[in-house]
């Protein structure tokens, strides 16, 4: 071909962001379209397992990665009431050589941020809701709340558990509520304890679990170790609350822990801003691309926290669709074909896993812990599983 494609990426989180960063790189011409009025990303902790950090290193992200990220020494799991140990694996020590990457937690906003500079702040167009989005002839094309209609080779839904562009082509169905409520929050690092509840456990340098009856609180560092995220999920019977995300309250979230660790909730009384929502999923799409327009991440296959893979499955979607649609430019249905045949079976299993993760954490006093290894060994930079270096004598 003589141009590259123009894509057209509806919703500008960490989704669409990593689309248009590594469609970018390849030269192709991108605009992101985001409903929001500011260029900003929500949220705290993230994790990215070793399959979301060889794409980020491929992208050229090592080194910015790294100078925010931390990688935790050991993933330990404590009981609800004493502290008592329940399991401890190491992380830090073995990620690289097992899986070809490191295991990493970070400040989602940090993530974000970069991607946006990469991406560059006049490719990302605020305020634009998306309506409709259709493939007429050889072009797809997009009209958005404000009035804007595009024009483009393809177009990408990248908006989330809720996509308006999953609705215009698949289904009107809702997203199923879990069952699970979340808080979520961060804490200043010198508010942590040296010494925790359990004396041979970190809270400053491992990824600390406890759980118990009726719910879970796992912590880990970000933002180069600056800061502690908290994240406490727990089960009740129904979302009542119109929007998913709430505000909240220390007291609000404490008390559905009561009875938990005494150190523990001490802790976390030093929160200071907290929101609540409902954690909601959907079944896998069979299907996630029709003509010129296709979905990745959530849009495409929203899954439950419990294996802490929906970002990196999303950031696993944003590079295949570069990969594919930059091998097939000439023939872009296609290409999207070829992209959903990669992506839609290893999506929808680790989405399947994630829920059957989330039934066995009810199992108290002990739940069976699902091996990620398996999601953590591929390299979507290839579409193959990572395989170390062959080494001569």
């Amino acid at each position: 071909m003589s141009r590259k494609l123009s894509i057209a990426i509806i919703g500008g989180g960490i989704g669409g962001l990593t689309a248009g960063c590594a469609l970018k790189e390849r030269g192709f011409d991108v605009n992101v379209y985001e409903k929001a009025t500011e260029l900003r990303e929500v949220g705290a902790g993230l994790q990215l397992g070793p399959n979301a950090v060889k794409v980020l290193d491929a992208l050229g992200f090592r080194d910015a990665l790294r100078a925010f990220a931390c990688e935790p020494l050991d993933m330990v799991s404590l009981e609800w009431n004493d502290a008592s140990l329940r399991y401890r694996q190491p992380l830090g020590s073995i990620s690289e050589a097992r899986f070809g990457a490191k295991y990493l937690t970070a400040h989602r906003a940090d993530l974000y941020q970069l991607m946006v500079d990469r991406i560059g702040q006049g490719s990302v167009h605020l305020g634009r809701s998306c309506l409709e989005a259709a493939t007429v002839g050889d072009v797809a094309m997009a009209r958005f709340e404000n009035g804007d209609e595009v024009e483009a080779d393809v177009v990408i839904g990248a908006d989330g558990i809720r996509s308006r562009v999953r609705e215009i082509l698949f289904d009107r169905d809702k997203p199923r509520f879990t069952g699970q409520l979340g808080w979520r929050a961060v804490l200043p690092m010198e508010r942590v304890p040296l010494v925790g509840p359990n004396r041979d456990i970190s809270l400053r340098r491992d990824f600390v679990g406890f759980i118990g009856p009726r719910g879970h609180i796992i912590m880990y560092p970000i933002r180069g170790g600056k800061l502690l995220n908290v994240f406490a999920g727990y089960f009740l019977d129904s979302w009542a609350e119109e929007s998913w995300t709430v505000p909240s309250s220390v007291a609000d979230m404490t008390a559905s822990y009561a009875g938990w660790n005494e150190q523990l909730l001490e802790m976390l009384g030093g929160v200071e801003q907290i929101y609540k929502w409902g954690l909601f999923d959907r079944d896998p799409l069979p299907h996630w691309s029709k003509g010129r327009i296709t979905l990745l991440g959530d849009a495409a296959h929203p899954m439950m926290p419990t294996l802490a893979q929906g970002a990196a499955i999303t950031i696993e979607d944003g590079y295949a669709i570069a990969r594919h649609l930059d091998a097939g430019a000439a023939d872009p249905v296609k290409a999207l074909a070829a992209y959903e045949l990669e992506r839609q079976p290893r999506a929808s299993k680790v989405q399947l896993m994630a829920r059957q993760q989330y039934i066995n954490n009810k199992m108290v006093p002990s739940p069976p812990t699902l091996s990620r290894d398996w999601i953590f060994i591929h390299d979507a930079t290839t579409g193959r599983d990572w395989e170390p270096a062959a080494t001569t004598g």
